[in-house]
């Protein structure tokens, strides 16, 4: 798996094409001892595509950074395992690999992805809170991008529900962005997980952004924008939600605010309009909180209360 993780992180190479190199050769492992010769020979490689793979050869220890990814408790999850999320894995470009900390989505539970505005009003940070809240309480699973504003509200809100949520980050898993949410950081990865394509160190460049929003919706079965401007990353998200076959909510809001427009295009697009967490529960063919959500919820309560206990004896 070790060099699985090698053929990963070289950054220049395509997912599609490390997918065509593992397998023309079998596996990554195989792909490390080509000889230099034999990369020239495979036409849908680049000349800096070749210059990269050699380059990763010479400067990365593979022994070395392997085991720093187990020491930084990161688990890799590339995409032919049988962890991998299956959603993921069928829509048009799913990422080689993932890496986590903390666990995966869980594949019969269902997936909303609440999405907006970083520069939010008070009206959708709240509502967002909400809808997280209400939703992940009745067992349905929050993806979101650990994002300041609507992101983090509604995961803040999936907590409070005691449900689970997941954060996909535009960088390295062991990087808390932004810094300011290192507490919603923590507290996701021991309900669920924090997730991303790159790996670890690897900085929350802006061009990683627009690629990662399309793990958000990819991992989710339905996508709500809760405020979004005119020309904003979550309509970005709610296209690749859309291409993936996902089905699109958007919150209405006051005509004149400028946070609106963007839900309201949708809207007029066709998307579905948010009334109530109750009605979209509804709508997503989910009744009361089923017994198993009910059950966990008493087991994660009891374990918080004999930990208060243990602490207080």
């Amino acid at each position: 798996m070790r060099y699985e993780y090698w053929l990963a992180a070289i950054p220049i190479l395509t997912d599609r094409k490390k997918r065509l190199l593992r397998e023309e050769y079998g596996d990554a492992k195989a792909v490390y001892y080509i000889e230099e010769i034999q990369f020239r020979f495979l036409d849908y490689l680049e000349e800096r595509e070749v210059e990269a793979i050699l380059r990763a050869k010479k400067t990365k220890d593979v022994e070395k950074e392997w085991e720093r990814l187990a020491d930084q408790n990161i688990r890799f999850v590339p995409y032919y395992d049988g962890e991998y999320p299956k959603r993921l894995l069928q829509t048009a470009d799913p990422p080689y690999a993932l890496y986590v900390k903390g666990s995966l989505p869980r594949e019969g539970s269902v997936s909303v992805a609440i999405v907006g505005a970083r520069k939010c009003t008070t009206y959708g940070e709240q509502l967002a809170l909400e809808y997280g809240e209400y939703l992940a309480s009745n067992g349905v699973q929050i993806i979101s991008g650990m994002a300041k504003g609507i992101d983090g509200a509604g995961q803040r809100g999936a907590l409070n529900g005691r449900g689970r949520t997941y954060g996909i980050l535009g960088c390295g898993v062991d990087i808390c962005y932004p810094r300011e949410h290192i507490g919603l950081y923590m507290d996701i990865q021991t309900s669920g997980g924090v997730i991303s394509e790159k790996p670890p160190g690897c900085p929350p460049l802006p061009m990683y952004f627009p690629a990662r929003n399309r793990i958000i919706s990819g991992l989710s079965d339905v996508l709500l924008v809760m405020e979004a401007r005119q020309r904003s990353g979550s309509l970005i998200t709610a296209d690749l939600a859309l291409e993936q076959g996902r089905d699109v909510y958007a919150l209405p809001g006051p005509v004149t605010s400028q946070l609106s427009i963007g839900c309201h295009h949708l809207i007029r697009q066709g998307a579905g309009i948010l009334i109530s967490p109750e009605e979209l529960l509804a709508d997503l063919g989910i009744g009361d909180m089923s017994e198993e959500h009910k059950a966990e919820q008493k087991s994660d309560k009891m374990i918080s209360f004999k930990i208060k206990c243990d602490k207080r004896y």
